[in-house]
């Protein structure tokens, strides 16, 4: 036995201890930060060509780019926040009104087609009758539960807004950080990525950017197209709220939910308001909404990153499923990266002979 070889052991894995410790409390340390420095990188990725031609547009100034692109991400946060406020604000008067309506609703019979409804239209009409023949006192006492959940719901959700603002303008620092330092930051990761696989790291660096921004254009862009095309529908249909239903359709957009539940529930509202003349055309118009991102999406997600449209497809709902918003880009990177490296293992032997069995 070599009497060196115990010393050498117990120092190799003292440094390894000792490197583990140290990631992983730098890991702690930055926890804070990591899921703002995810959504940065994500941004600067994503829309570094648009820097680049804002650049050009400047004269080749990149710090009036990084300034005009810091200021749309925040404008990003300001006018969805502008647009409810002014929505509520101006319609205050029309949800009073409403409130009332829905007292009355409430107290009179169910219309005929709630009874027609499929499977659950006997019992809501046997809900709606008991509702309207009970008293004040009893009607309290039934909707107290949900009230005191809706109630806790919002408190809680008070305070996540508070640390998603904070969030936001955290990542916004970051991603105008990265703008004005992004070649030397791609060179790092580059550099790093070499080290630590050789020439397949630095192509899986590539296809990882490859994809976030393959996902930017197929989910996001279609997203907003989407959403406001839907909006535009709604505004012409008369549909109270469009502004505020459009930004909710855009966030189920980008949650792989589609506008199909907003714009199902604003064609039965037009079809009761306006007739079926206007019905008819929302529920045209909506079809094309919902079925739009079928073309368009794979086309654009193609265009972006030269990788399977299956692959990214289970990137973005099982990213989404695993790591929320965030995993819209987080899987299709992971599986890029892993498609990657599959393949380059894969074909490593191919040109090399193989030793085949001698034959008869």
């Amino acid at each position: 036995m070599d009497p060196n070889r115990s010393p050498d052991l117990a120092r190799t894995t003292l440094q390894l201890l000792a490197l583990a410790a140290l990631i992983g409390t730098s890991l702690w340390i930055v926890r804070p930060f990591l899921v703002a420095l995810i959504w940065a990188a994500t941004v600067a990725i994503a829309t570094w060509p648009l820097l680049l031609h804002a650049q050009s547009w400047f004269g080749g100034r990149r710090g009036l780019a990084v300034a005009l692109m810091t200021v749309v991400l925040l404008l990003i946060l300001v006018v969805p926040l502008y647009f409810a406020i002014t929505t509520i604000t101006g319609n205050v008067g029309q949800i009073t009104q409403w409130s009332k309506s829905l007292a009355t609703l409430i107290r009179s019979q169910p219309p005929a087609w709630v009874e027609a409804l499929p499977l659950v239209g006997a019992r809501l009409a046997t809900s709606w009758r008991k509702l309207g023949a009970a008293g004040p006192d009893e009607i309290t006492a039934h909707l107290a539960p949900f009230a005191r959940t809706v109630t806790l719901w919002f408190l809680s959700h008070v305070g996540n807004l508070g640390l998603l603002l904070v969030q936001f303008l955290l990542t916004t620092m970051i991603a105008a950080i990265l703008y004005a330092n992004g070649e030397t930051a791609a060179r790092g990761m580059l550099t790093f990525a070499n080290r630590l696989a050789g020439p397949a790291g630095e192509k899986a660096m590539h296809l990882a950017a490859q994809a976030v921004r393959g996902v930017a254009l197929g989910v996001v862009v279609t997203a907003i197209l989407q959403s406001i095309l839907a909006g535009v529908g709604l505004a012409v249909a008369g549909v109270p709220f469009a502004p505020f239903l459009t930004a909710v359709m855009f966030i189920l957009s980008v949650a792989q939910i589609g506008p199909g539940p907003v714009l199902i529930a604003a064609v039965i509202f037009v079809y009761s308001r306006s007739g079926a003349l206007w019905g008819t055309g929302l529920l045209v118009w909506a079809i094309f909404c919902v079925a739009f991102d079928n073309v368009v999406r794979p086309m654009l997600i193609k265009r972006g990153a030269d990788l399977p449209l299956l692959l990214i497809f289970a990137g973005v709902i099982g990213g989404l499923i695993a790591f929320g918003v965030i995993g819209l880009f987080i899987g299709p990177v992971v599986l890029a990266v892993a498609y990657t490296l599959l393949i380059d293992w894969m074909s490593e032997n191919k040109g090399a002979p193989q030793n085949r069995p001698a034959g008869p």
